[in-house]
């Protein structure tokens, strides 16, 4: 399958920034996305195999590395505290990479407390239309909470933590008494979840697994990390992951371990989920998709071609009616989680 590398980022319209300020998504930021592109230069950073990690440590002139940390310390007290500064005193941003690869091109923050040498993550990333309404849907439709705040062209993200799913699927996947049925049943649903609002694009490395440890054994989570490729490509098979060859083996699993009556229950359990939190998030859901239908997502071309592949898939003629991504979005969300089985 085709993936658009070069999808243009969409700017955040006023009535985008007005539903982000409505429900504390923006707040003034010491330190922009522009500030951290003004680096002096940059090295490889490679993982502990001394593989190549695709991301450049940065580094800055004297003069503006004492004023770009401090205004990342506020930054991550901004995100994880509402404001409160009383301990940034002893945080300290002690690396910051760029990668230079996909739409986004992140920085990514590594914020250590001093007292305990313990650390943790943050992206600034450019804000892309794309993306923060691809957050908002997954904080309000999927499992998973999203932390995250604007400011103009600046946008900064919580890191997810998580197994990369191509590493997972390398090295863990048929590993000896590793719960196959428990990650396959997680794949539907997860399948399921990006389908229903249009979230494309997710190969292996654009999601993680998140394990947590059970009494007899371990549940997995997929959680979606790349949220660039939200409602963009006019082919419906972009937003089923189970079309991805670097999905294959996860998909082998669920055919050879679920039966098409067990996998049918698994999406069942999912859209069933999904309309219960579409329901107790009925006035926000509603303001970001009257917001998200007036805005322009992708082309003409690939909104059509969508709608078409929409109509077949639900077996009605409806989505003619749809003029942007948003009401595809919109109707596609009404149709999937009002079905039983498809």
């Amino acid at each position: 399958m085709h993936i658009s590398r070069k999808k243009p980022a969409y700017p955040v319209s006023p009535a985008l920034r007005h539903y982000l300020r409505d429900y504390d998504r923006e707040a003034p930021l010491p330190v922009s996305y522009a500030d951290l592109r003004r680096y002096s230069g940059s090295f490889a950073l490679h993982d502990r195999a001394g593989r190549d990690t695709l991301w450049q440590t940065v580094y800055y002139e004297p003069q503006n590395l004492l004023e770009i940390s401090q205004g990342l310390a506020q930054v991550y007290a901004l995100l994880k505290t509402a404001g409160d500064l009383s301990f940034t005193e002893h945080l300290l941003a002690d690396r910051i990479d760029f990668c230079h690869f996909g739409n986004s091109q992140p920085f990514r923050v590594r914020i250590v407390n001093q007292l305990n040498d313990n650390y943790d993550y943050f992206y600034v990333k450019r804000a892309d239309a794309s993306r923060l309404y691809g957050l908002e849907l997954e904080h309000l439709l999927s499992p998973n909470s999203m932390n995250f705040l604007t400011s103009g062209d600046t946008l900064i993200e919580e890191h997810i933590a998580g197994i990369p799913g191509d590493d997972f699927i390398r090295l863990r996947l048929n590993q000896p008494h590793f719960n196959q049925v428990r990650i396959a049943k997680e794949f539907v649903k997860f399948n399921e979840r990006c389908f229903a609002r249009l979230l494309g694009d997710m190969r292996a490395y654009n999601y993680v697994i998140d394990v947590t440890p059970d009494f007899e054994d371990e549940q997995y989570r997929a959680r979606a990390i790349d949220f660039d490729q939200q409602s963009y490509e006019g082919r419906r098979s972009m937003y089923l992951p189970q079309f991805f060859k670097d999905n294959r083996a996860v998909v082998d699993l669920c055919t050879q371990l679920l039966t098409p009556e067990t996998q049918r229950q698994y999406q069942a359990e999912e859209r069933s989920l999904m309309a219960r939190r579409a329901r107790s998030e009925r006035y926000r859901l509603k303001a970001l998709l009257d917001v998200m239908r007036g805005d322009e997502l992708s082309t003409p071309e690939k909104t059509r071609q969508l709608a078409q592949e929409l109509n077949h898939c639900h077996r009605t003629t409806q989505f003619d009616r749809c003029r942007s991504m948003g009401d595809l979005v919109r109707l596609n969300l009404k149709w999937t989680l009002a079905r039983r089985d498809r």
